[in-house]
């Protein structure tokens, strides 16, 4: 059986590319593009692993989402993408415990991200 992943992310540019590309490789794809969206999704089913832009509605709603799904369920990786870094020159990761105590993911990903890069990075997340 496929394992799912919900792609969020307000860039439908982003969005679009990445979910064929996630599709040809196996995986169920389901998107939104707001962290309302998002956590209506997930309400109704958990994915086995998520990709959150940071910023959506607000400039913490990706930070906000994956709180609770790791509230809900640890398990579920959660990687984080964001263009923060690059844009307003905030510098911030997910490698010590303590960074993932508050940021609540398990892989922080620059954009423009290559997808080679984030297909291998799922497969090691997901155990695959």
């Amino acid at each position: 059986m496929a394992k799912k992943i919900l792609l969020v992310d307000d860039d439908m540019d982003f969005v679009m590319p990445n979910r064929v590309l996630l599709e040809q490789a196996g995986y169920t794809v389901s998107t939104a593009s707001s962290q309302k969206e998002a956590s209506a999704m997930i309400a109704k089913e958990m994915p086995d692993l998520a990709i959150i832009d940071i910023m959506l509605e607000s400039a913490d709603s990706g930070f906000t989402l994956a709180y609770h799904i790791k509230k809900a369920k640890p398990d579920v990786p959660i990687v984080l993408v964001t263009s923060v870094t690059h844009d307003y020159g905030l510098d911030f990761d997910v490698e010590t415990d303590e960074e993932r105590r508050w940021v609540k993911g398990d892989m922080l990903i620059d954009k423009p991200i290559r997808f080679e890069q984030l297909l291998d990075d799922i497969k090691r997340l997901l155990k695959e």
